[in-house]
């Protein structure tokens, strides 16, 4: 069943848990082929399609002459201006590129019938009016005479360069040589063909076997995945208390070991930082400030008891005291006025 739908994304596993899909794809493998065509419906896109071959063969084969005939006209038209053409050759293609530029005005005011594109109406102009325009019928006669000539010479040069550019080894050989291989073209040119055709045909199976494969590993994953996660919730959490509990023991015979060390760090840190020279410094440093406080511990409790003095005296000794201040202000701003006046004087 698989192999009749090779587009269809099922796997062996899909058709066994659904006995009555697998049964319906069975009965259509049947009626249809495995791009999903009927027989009858394919047969008629086969018709088709060759209907469509033939008439891409037609338009290749006059769009390569149409083409082919103004390569010619331009080829003309560039030797002319390196060398002087013959008579008749200018006159061949004179009246070449007048036919081809009468028949593509002609087909411009006339289209084809199959087409849905509408006739045009330029100026009243109408096809016979443009085919008046044609050469004179001995011109068109001498060069139809020519013409196929040139295009034989043409198409077999063009023919020799595709087998040159197909097999270069054999742009050497002779002419008759390359005729005959020129002849074996098609046929080497339509085996190389299938040989690719049948490599992409190769290619797009294991471009459907690999997407398979993939979606199938990705199912075997998924499964994985689900069996992986109700393993973790089973027995994660009946680990975790033991795990935490070698951990906290972890951490406290780390903490033991880690304070010891950063007391003995301390220890020396200060050990290099007071050095016997610098704790006997620090010493007299201690006692000269023991001294020099307990001086002024004497010299404060000699103000104290002075200040306890005064103030046995009371408001009177603040009157006294405010007295004394403003006397010595008195002093201080007569001092300043004698120091400026003198200094007036001299």
């Amino acid at each position: 069943v698989l192999a009749a739908f090779p587009l269809c994304p099922v796997t062996e596993e899909d058709l066994s848990q659904n006995p009555h899909f697998c049964r319906l794809l069975s009965a259509l493998s049947q009626h249809i082929d495995d791009t999903g065509l009927t027989v009858a419906l394919k047969n008629e896109l086969e018709k088709a399609e060759r209907e469509l071959q033939l008439q891409k063969l037609g338009w290749l084969r006059s769009e390569s002459l149409y083409r082919l005939l103004q390569e010619m006209i331009q080829e003309h038209h560039v030797t002319k201006h390196h060398s002087q053409p013959l008579q008749e050759d200018s006159e061949f293609y004179e009246t070449l590129e007048q036919c081809l530029l009468v028949a593509q005005c002609a087909r411009m005011l006339d289209p084809s019938p199959t087409t849905t594109q509408v006739q045009a109406q330029l100026m009243g102009l109408t096809p016979k009016h443009v085919l008046d325009l044609m050469p004179p019928e001995l011109d068109v006669k001498r060069m139809k005479q020519r013409l196929v000539r040139k295009l034989e010479e043409k198409l077999q040069k063009k023919c020799f360069t595709l087998l040159t550019y197909y097999q270069p080894d054999w742009e050497d050989e002779p002419e008759g040589l390359k005729t005959l291989k020129l002849s074996r073209l098609p046929e080497m040119l339509e085996n190389e063909r299938k040989r690719l055709e049948s490599q992409r045909e190769r290619g797009r199976e294991r471009a459907v076997m690999l997407q398979r494969q993939a979606h199938g590993y990705l199912t075997e994953l998924l499964g994985c995945m689900q069996i992986l996660q109700s393993l973790i919730l089973d027995h994660r959490l009946k680990a975790q208390n033991e795990l935490d509990r070698k951990k906290t023991e972890y951490m406290e015979a780390k903490c033991q070991i880690i304070i010891p060390k950063i007391r003995l760090e301390m220890l020396q840190v200060q050990l290099d930082t007071y050095t016997p020279q610098k704790i006997a410094v620090h010493r007299k440093i201690r006692d000269a400030l023991k001294s020099e406080l307990q001086r002024e511990e004497a010299e404060k409790q000699s103000a104290e008891r002075m200040l306890s003095s005064f103030e046995i005296l009371g408001q009177d000794f603040e009157v006294l005291v405010k007295e004394y201040a403003q006397l010595r202000q008195e002093i201080d701003n007569k001092k300043w006025a004698l120091h400026e006046f003198s200094q007036h004087n001299h």
